[in-house]
């Protein structure tokens, strides 16, 4: 027998969770698409650390307060002002009564990670990680009654007027279609589509690695904006941060990060320094990493570090090239010797005092007369050994997206779909126009999901 399903939800990370959640509560029958086979549920959830969430007082893990205006104020610096304030600031509100839902349906917190990532204030930290989230919400979803279908591919929604008619999508090698009264899309952006990747960056995308998953190819998404369904963002936009060269090219995850940054020089492959790599505290910078690495020759860069440096960041999932002088590790790093020594030695005579050193907040250690500058953390790159990483850039997820409002509702032209929601990475350029802020992007997946899983039950039942 044939289910009728009342909500169809695309995809099988944390927004679509949410939604899929929030709507079997009410009751309704609901049905998860997800593209990837078991073992690789929950997109790019799975290799999410945290979320950002505004609170007054102690919540959960987190310590004092974090008010909206802040909170705000720390997304527009990072996002230039591209920001929709409007639903900037409904998710940063809602963010609050998040985190006590999150535990109320299966996700555990832990105290926050110290070093480069003090963040106990601001974000609050998942025990085991985004795979433990999300085989939460599975556990949560299947125990109100969600049905799951894996390696199930949506390849086009018929639209017809102001609504969804049919799913058509495949699994296990049929083609298949459902008529549900709801659809919520949550399958993400497009960065898994190099050649689409490659359309809006230029060939110079075909160096990127993928972070994520890559089964966000932005099927759906295409399907969606060639039928005329509002867009938002800038293709080229993107979270894009700079991670180990060795990564592989999808799927490499949040281990394959370098949080060493502040504490080095950054050079390009002809060994130059090419920008102020003490600018800010490392999670309000390290999202413009890979697109400043993506802007260097060959899309390459390289960081170096003296032995004085080396513990004073969350440990790298590949060790470090290591030499007992900068002349043997250019040589190990492809990197011309006479270049890099120059540089380095330019950089160390522009250190001064260094007595106020504090790794974990912006300590005014700077150099001086030097281009670019470093304005903290400045100290000579001298003790032996000598280590140095590779950079690529690494995209997490694309911008160009479904243009949402605040019911997460997507529209055609200047009317509503009556039964289409979109939630997650695939409308967060609805209120990211550019740049990133550590942990807002499950902020933007849970605040938006659970409101389009509850507008998709309220139309469905």
């Amino acid at each position: 027998m044939t289910v009728a399903y009342d909500i169809v939800v695309i995809g099988g990370g944390n927004a679509a969770l949410c939604a899929a959640i929030t709507a079997a509560e009410t009751g309704a029958r609901v049905l998860i698409l997800e593209t990837a086979p078991k073992p690789y549920r929950g997109g790019n959830s799975r290799h999410t650390r945290n979320f950002r969430c505004m609170h007054h007082g102690p919540l959960g893990p987190l310590v004092e307060s974090y008010t909206e205006d802040e909170y705000l104020a720390d997304l527009m610096k990072v996002t230039g002002g591209k920001t929709d304030e409007h639903l900037a600031r409904l998710a940063i509100r809602t963010s609050e009564e998040c985190l006590p839902w999150m535990e109320e349906h299966g996700v555990r917190f832990q105290p926050s990670l110290s070093g480069t990532l003090s963040l106990a204030r601001t974000n609050a930290f998942f025990r085991g990680g985004g795979k433990s989230l999300v085989n939460a919400y599975y556990r949560t979803a299947e125990g109100l009654g969600v049905d799951v279908l894996y390696e199930a591919a949506v390849t086009h929604l018929e639209l017809e007027g102001d609504r969804v008619t049919r799913v058509d999508y495949t699994h296990e090698g049929a083609a298949k279609s459902l008529s549900p009264k709801s659809v919520v899309v949550a399958s993400g952006g497009f960065q898994a589509d190099t050649d689409w990747l490659a359309r809006a960056w230029g060939p110079a995308a075909k160096n990127f690695l993928i972070r994520g998953t890559p089964y966000n190819r932005g099927v759906v998404l295409a399907d969606l904006l060639d039928q005329g369904i509002a867009q938002v963002g800038d293709p080229t936009q993107c979270h894009a941060v700079a991670i180990d060269g060795r990564a592989p090219k999808f799927d490499g995850g949040i281990v394959t990060r370098l949080d060493c940054v502040p504490f080095s020089i950054v050079v390009n492959k002809d060994a130059q320094r090419f920008y102020d790599e003490g600018e800010d505290v490392w999670p309000k910078r390290y999202a413009i990493w890979g697109r400043l690495v993506a802007a260097q020759p060959d899309q390459v860069g390289y960081v170096i570090i003296d032995a004085k440096s080396l513990n004073l960041f969350m440990p790298s999932v590949f060790p470090p090239i290591k030499a007992d002088t900068l002349a043997e590790l250019a040589g190990k790093m492809g990197l011309p010797g006479d270049a890099l020594e120059q540089t380095v030695a330019a950089f160390n005579e522009a250190c001064g005092d260094q007595t106020a050193f504090h790794p974990t907040e912006l300590d005014g250690v700077a150099t001086s007369g030097l281009t670019p500058p470093k304005t903290n953390w400045a100290r000579p790159i001298t003790e032996p050994p000598f280590y140095g990483y590779s950079l690529r850039t690494g995209v997490t997820f694309t911008y160009l997206g479904l243009k949402v409002d605040e019911n997460a509702q997507c529209s055609i032209g200047d009317r509503l779909v009556s039964n289409l929601w979109a939630a997650g990475e695939t409308m967060a350029g609805s209120i990211l126009g550019q740049g990133y802020l550590a942990g807002f992007g499950m902020t933007i997946g849970t605040v938006f999901g659970r409101i389009a899983g509850k507008e998709a039950a309220a139309h469905a039942n």
